[in-house]
This record gives structure tokens, sequence and C-alpha cells, in this order.
């Protein structure tokens, strides 16, 4: 399962998004997530849904490491739509009715929509950041939007250089658990059997050694830091400067329309568009 762990992992590429300013990336992740969040309706979940697609297809992303990427995430979504599912009352009679299960449509509805939800914010967040944008490009965009806090004595560059630090560990990290996972399998001990109470505590030696690496790794970067130097970010120079090109304006206002668009399709219920489609095919 931590194999299929893919957050924080950057993939090279060519794409519209790879060459994208990292900043204007980063406010239409934030709108990307209102759209995700807000889709209520039929209507808007659609349309959150398509520009997801449009998103996956630029990015020019292999679709099995998006499917990598959801794989340790179908426990949360089935399990929140079968929440929405067995808990949603409805109008009339129930679709299914067994001894105490009620199922009614409006619970079918809004469990399809709930998991299609968290799967394109999920989709969407690790396609317009992660797999996308190197974590340098990452913190200078994240520097350069909280510039202004700047006046008000706020450790900008710190916040950005922790933050990205993070992002790029989460691959280590991972990487390390594997290692110390397979070390105790080759001394007999056993993660596989058993139910998922004695899995969890059969983990649990496993988090001392991958602390103490933790540890030792996040000195070891502070050490090299501070033979290096570094000082934060007074009068620290850039490699490569953040440019947005007008491509990257027409993408922000597509998405900005786009949330805008989502918000008003709100008001449009399922019930609706129900009525619209017998309407249209009858």
């Amino acid at each position: 399962m931590l194999k299929d762990i893919t957050f924080g992992q950057y993939y090279p590429g060519d794409s519209i998004l790879h060459r994208a300013d990292a900043r204007i990336k980063i406010i239409i992740l934030i709108e990307y997530m209102i759209i995700a969040l807000a889709a209520r309706s039929l209507l808007a979940v659609a349309v959150s849904v398509a520009f997801t697609v449009f998103l996956v297809v630029a990015s020019k992303i292999k679709p099995g490491l998006l499917l990598k990427s959801v794989k340790p995430l179908i426990f949360v979504l089935i399990f929140t739509a079968a929440i929405n599912l067995f808990f949603t009352a409805g109008e009339g009679d129930p679709v299914v009715h067994w001894n105490f299960i009620n199922i009614y449509r409006e619970g079918i509805v809004n469990a399809l929509l709930m998991a299609v939800r968290l799967l394109s914010l999920v989709l969407g967040s690790s396609v317009l950041l992660s797999f996308t944008t190197t974590p340098l490009d990452l913190t200078d965009a994240i520097e350069s939007l909280l510039s202004p806090l700047k006046k008000l004595k706020v450790p900008v560059h710190e916040f950005a250089m922790m933050m990205s630090i993070a992002l790029k560990f989460i691959p280590t990290l991972i990487e390390e658990t594997n290692k110390i996972i397979s070390a105790q399998k080759a001394r007999c001990a056993d993660f596989d059997s058993g139910n998922i109470f004695r899995r969890v505590k059969a983990l649990i030696p496993v988090l001392i050694p991958l602390f103490v690496s933790a540890v030792k790794r996040a000195e070891e970067l502070a050490d090299a830091m501070e033979c290096r130097c570094y000082h934060g970010g007074e009068g620290r120079t850039r490699l490569k400067e953040l440019k947005s090109r007008p491509g990257d304006y027409v993408f922000l206002l597509c998405a900005t329309a786009i949330t805008a668009g989502v918000i008003l399709l709100n008001s449009i219920t399922t019930q609706e568009v129900f009525d619209f489609c017998k309407t249209l095919f009858s």
C-alpha cells in the first residue's frame, strides 16, 4: 500500500501544466478545491468532472500513475459513499427496503456525487501540483504569493521552505518505511495475517526506527544547510525566475469562470435535471 502513495512526487514532462507558472497553478488549485467542494447539483458535479478530465488530459500523465494515486483512498471513497447511501432520507417509497435498511433515490444520488467529488478533488490536486510542479518552483511560488506578509514581519521564506522540504521528504520517508518493513519481514515479522487491528499493532515496531531515521535525516539536512551558509531568504537570488505567460492568465480566467458557473449551477436541483431529461427524451 505504501508503494502506491504518490503524493509529493514530481513527474517530468512537457505539457501545458508543466510549463504553467506555479503561482497561477496554486491560485487555480484553490479555485478547483472550491469547485469540487461546492458542487452539489448534478450539473455542477458534471462541470467539475469535465474540468478534472481536462486537467488530466492536459498534464499528459500516464493513467497508471493517476490510478496509483487513487488506490490508497479507495477505502475512504467507499466509506463516504456508504454513509451517504444508508443515512440519507428521501421522499416517497425507498428503492430498497430490507429489515431496518432503507435506501432512497436521494441516497444513491448523494453517494455517487460524493464519491465523484472526492475522486475529482484527489486527481485534480495531484495533477495541478505534485505531478507537474517541482518542489523548488512550489517554494518560490508560495513565497511570491505570500510576499505581502513580509511587511508584517512574517517569515514567509522560512514557511515556504518548510512546506517544500516536507513535500520533498514524503517519498523519502515512504521508501524508508518500505525498507524497515522488508528488514523486519526478513526477521520473521508478520504484517499480513490477522484482522485489521492486529495488522495495525504489528506496524508499531516500525514507528521507532522510522522516527529515528527521520530525525537523523533532519539533522543531516540542517548541517548541510549551515555548511552552505544558508541564512534564510534575505539577499537570496534564484537560478530560475518565475514568469507568467499570456496563456497562464487565460487559464486562470477560464478557471475563475468555471468556479462562478459551478456556484450558479448549484441552484438547479437534481430533480429538475431528471424532469428536463424526461421532457427531452419523451
